[in-house]
């Protein structure tokens, strides 16, 4: 073993030991160091941006972000080559095939990352290392170590990062946290969240896995730190299909309840949860993929309860079924004593308990409609102020996503203490909640 692979062993060790007795991530205090990194783009400069991940989520974000009147694409990185030339064709850029050899592009202002989920903690933070300031797309991370490193290296490096969860920037979503906020609801004891849509029972594929690589593709680099395992057309087909494999996406509580409890954690300005209890399995689909098809999530915070459903086998819709076709529903409940507001990604209604509001006014609107959110983003690039689902705030969204996946991994409940942010008298989850890259790619201790 050489010198630096023993002193690996031993940081990784050391530190699963001191976990048990420590935080696992104890906020991080800077001091004049942090602006370490930090530039200044003129309000008349152009803003020089790379993508990493060139699939429709990624040129999605693209087009979002060049219709920013400074936005210039100068790189593009995929591993991919029948996605990457049309980039390049597209805006004239260099090309790239290792996303580390675009962070050293010269001049490069900002990166959008658009991978699959289980590229996303480590490219961000290469990214911050390299003082780039970053459009991540969610989930942030795909476990809770990951999320705490991605949250302290954009602290540490002081560069604006903004997390994908576009819902964000809705009109809608607005006008249902001034409602909320409001307190014409009353006292919210409890919210219920739910993403179903029915996949049973033969799933994306049958037989699909082959070790036939398509040309132009780099599957070691695209399957990156996770498991190694056969290529599927079927999970690189788009951003879709990632869900349904557990290696590249946790499954698909992280990969939808970051748009849905959103609303939640930004209108009741919640912290983290101080339980995290979840059950569920792989109950029927029966294909070449791996993740759970029913996740059933309890968090509870000081003062209420927040609950998600997700299923894969059935689409039933409660108040939001409006159709018999099966198709993707998903819906929130904001149970308060005065009222229940039911809501989902663009309409409401509000059932009253008897004549509880009679006389409630419609509250103003006092949160300014948003300009896009990579637009958002592109914005704060300049004004070096964070933007709204940056990684401080988006933690507490995504923290317990990750939690509430482990939990139902270990078949038991987490406690957790929201100020140490740290799993309580448990060791196994707190080791856990650190995934294990594969060879050569390493977790990035250093910002534990």
């Amino acid at each position: 073993m050489k010198d630096n692979e023993k002193n690996t062993v031993y940081s990784r060790r050391q530190f699963m030991k001191t976990t048990t007795i420590a935080s696992l991530a104890a906020p991080m205090v800077l001091g004049s160091q942090a602006a370490e990194g930090k530039r200044t783009i003129a309000p008349s400069d152009k803003i020089n941006i790379g993508i990493i991940g060139c699939g429709s989520m990624g040129t999605g974000n693209l087009n979002a972000a060049m219709m920013h009147p400074d936005a210039v694409l100068v790189a593009a990185c995929d591993v991919w080559k029948q996605r990457l030339d049309p980039i390049v064709s597209k805006y004239k850029c260099k090309g790239y095939t290792d996303y580390r050899d675009l962070l050293k592009h010269p001049g490069l202002d900002a990166v959008i990352i658009s991978t699959p989920a289980h590229w996303h903690a480590l490219q961000a933070i290469d990214a911050a290392k390299a003082g780039i300031d970053i459009y991540l797309q969610k989930p942030m991370a795909m476990h809770f170590g990951e999320a705490v490193a991605v949250r302290n290296a954009v602290r540490k490096h002081n560069i604006i990062c903004q997390v994908g969860t576009q819902i964000h920037a809705s009109e809608h979503y607005r006008r249902m946290v001034e409602l909320i906020r409001s307190g014409n609801l009353g006292k919210i004891s409890a919210v219920r969240t739910f993403f179903v849509h029915n996949e049973a029972p033969n799933g994306v594929s049958h037989g699909a896995n082959t070790d036939k690589i398509p040309e132009g593709l780099n599957w070691d680099m695209w399957v990156g730190p996770a498991r190694m395992q056969p290529f599927n057309p079927f999970l690189t087909k788009d951003a879709f299909y990632h869900c349904f494999w557990m290696d590249f996406s946790g499954g698909w509580t992280p990969g939808m309840a970051p748009h849905i409890t959103d609303l939640p954690i930004w209108a009741l300005d919640l912290g983290y949860p101080t339980e995290i209890c979840a059950t569920g399995g792989r109950f029927i689909l029966n294909d070449d993929s791996d993740a759970y098809d029913n996740h059933e999530v309890i968090w509870r915070y000081p003062g209420l309860t927040m609950s998600w459903m997700h299923s894969s086998t059935n689409s039933y819709g409660f108040d939001f079924l409006k159709a018999k076709e099966s198709q993707r529903r998903l819906g929130l409940y904001f149970h308060g004593v005065n009222g229940t507001l039911l809501t989902d990604y663009d309409t409401h209604q509000i059932l009253p308990e008897g004549n509880r509001m009679d006389g409630m006014q419609t509250p103003p609107q006092t949160i300014p409609s948003s300009p896009g959110h990579e637009i958002e983003w592109l914005n704060c690039v300049k004004s070096r102020k964070q933007p709204s689902c940056n990684p401080e705030y988006h933690i507490k969204v995504d923290a317990p996503i990750e939690l509430s996946v482990l939990a139902m991994k270990l078949g038991r409940s987490i406690q957790f203490d929201p100020i140490k942010e740290m799993i309580i008298g448990d060791p196994e989850a707190t080791r856990l909640s650190i995934p294990e890259y594969r060879d050569p790619w390493k977790f990035p201790w250093e910002y534990l």
